[in-house]
């Protein structure tokens, strides 16, 4: 599969939402929320599966800041210290494409830790 690359990136501060289109048309918005709790870093996913850290209480985060990383990927940095995930373009596809499906893994995880997830 070739990479698609975004060809528009819009961060709405106010909703807290990053707006990606890519290159085939395929447009879509991510919360903060739902990028944070998803950074591809070693810090939110371990260096495998059984070291991830499922991250709490993210409804209100933001992002401060975009940062592109070549013409591969950007490093998204949030206001509450979390800087350290590349999000490359792959990346950023797929959780636009699936966002759904990961979004209710993510909130069952949060229940099977016994918190309840309020956003």
């Amino acid at each position: 599969m070739a990479t698609r690359t975004p060809t528009d990136i819009k961060l709405h501060q106010q909703t807290r939402k990053l707006e990606l289109t890519f290159d085939d048309g395929f447009n879509c918005a991510l919360s903060c929320e739902f990028l944070r709790v998803h950074s591809p870093s070693a810090e939110v996913r371990g260096h495998s599966a059984s070291q991830a850290v499922l991250q709490l209480d993210k409804q209100q985060v933001n992002i401060n800041d975009i940062e592109a990383v070549g013409n591969y990927a950007v490093k998204l940095v949030f206001d509450d210290g979390h800087d350290t995930g590349l999000y490359t373009w792959d990346y950023l596809y797929d959780l636009g494409k699936r966002a759904d499906e990961y979004w209710q893994l993510y909130v069952d995880a949060v229940r099977e830790a016994g918190h309840e997830h309020s956003g």
